[in-house]
């Protein structure tokens, strides 16, 4: 046989095996895909003796951690259009960073002390944080804390990027981590509506919002909300899912409850500009897009800080000053709750792509 023909020949060979690998990695896919109910009760992780809520102001700490895998000396390839290859970007950081980051939360959580943690991106048993159950690690380091898990990112193998099948991002187990001082009388898991289409919808995230409800002194409910929306989609799917949360709010607060929520929202307060954090990048080829401002009726308060950013983009490792960065992390309160501090903490993304924000909260 000829050089040319066997070189074709052992061509044919190889992109036939690949797209064996392909069809058997979306049947796989498929065929394991979580498909979670609209609404799931939650179990309690860990408990607290703190059964009523008498103290008329309270404490939260709201965090996205990334997982542990997305300090500032990280990159990330799908953040850089890396569907196919990594393009020489992080797949996933290495063991020694995610020790360093899982430690930075730990150490965050014991010198900021809250009644209230809402954590996003949390995992438990994922490949791309080694396995670690950091739910488990947070909940240890809250001792006599409620503690429960909402799950929104479960993939037995996630096969990105496609032509690096060798180090994929692999199994995931990732979600809501939500920690309380007082014992919740039940919690709750509601998915978002809306979905990408196949086969994009098998590996991509199952948005969801996790509700706690906490009797008070008073006789009322506390409601408190920790979600996380969208982040790649053109706003279609972030305007399905922010209907369907004002639906919900409106009803505990009809009822008279006091209602918090905390989150990543993966959008921009109302009026708040997405580039108001001037960098060299100046938010060239981001797109982002803000909550309405008449998204609920007046009365109801966005708290957030503008001196402090809470997410960066993961195109490259963060230098501060040239990296773009924006503010998609805050709350919302209820027109019976009263924002009495809410403060962003500025670490320089050392432990995450987010940075955690504080709110200090009066229930009226």
């Amino acid at each position: 046989m000829k050089p040319t023909m066997l070189v074709l020949k052992y061509l044919g060979i190889a992109l036939l095996l690949f797209l064996l690998y392909v069809i058997i990695a979306l049947i796989y896919g498929t065929l394991t895909d979580f498909k979670p109910d609209e609404v799931i009760e939650l179990q309690l992780d860990s408990s607290s003796d703190e059964k009523i809520i008498t103290d008329s102001v309270l404490t939260f700490a709201n965090w996205n951690v990334g997982y542990s895998g997305l300090g500032a000396e990280s990159n990330f390839f799908y953040d850089s259009g890396g569907f196919l290859t990594s393009k020489g970007k992080m797949i996933r950081a290495p063991r020694k960073n995610v020790e360093k980051n899982l430690a930075g939360v730990l150490n965050f959580i014991q010198k900021n002390k809250a009644d209230f943690y809402l954590f996003q991106e949390v995992d438990r048993k994922s490949k791309r944080s080694y396995h670690t159950n950091t739910h488990a690690k947070y909940a240890e380091q809250l001792p006599n804390y409620a503690s429960t898990f909402a799950v929104n990112y479960k993939s037995a193998r996630v096969p990105l990027p496609v032509l690096e099948f060798w180090r994929v991002m692999g199994k995931m187990d990732s979600g809501l981590g939500t920690y309380s001082r007082y014992q919740p009388t039940k919690a709750t898991r509601y998915q978002f509506p809306g979905s990408y289409g196949w086969p994009d919808r098998i590996f991509h995230l199952d948005r969801c919002f996790a509700v706690h409800r906490y009797p008070t002194a008073s006789g009322q409910e506390l409601v408190v909300i920790n979600t996380h929306n969208s982040a790649y989609d053109d706003g279609t799917m972030k305007a399905q899912q922010m209907e369907y949360l004002k639906k919900y709010i409106e009803s505990e607060y009809n009822k008279n409850n006091y209602v918090i929520i905390g989150g990543d929202w993966n959008q921009c307060p109302p009026g708040v500009k997405f580039d108001m954090f001037k960098s060299i990048e100046a938010g060239e080829g981001y797109t982002q897009v803000n909550i309405k401002e008449d998204y609920l009726p007046r009365g109801w308060t966005w708290a957030y800080d503008t001196n402090v950013a809470t997410n960066r983009k993961l195109t490259d490792s963060y230098k501060k000053g040239e990296t773009f960065t924006t503010l998609i992390d805050f709350y919302l309160l209820s027109p019976n709750v009263e924002v009495v501090e809410v403060q962003g903490v500025d670490q320089d993304f050392q432990f995450s792509d987010h940075q955690p924000i504080m709110l200090k909260a009066k229930l009226k």
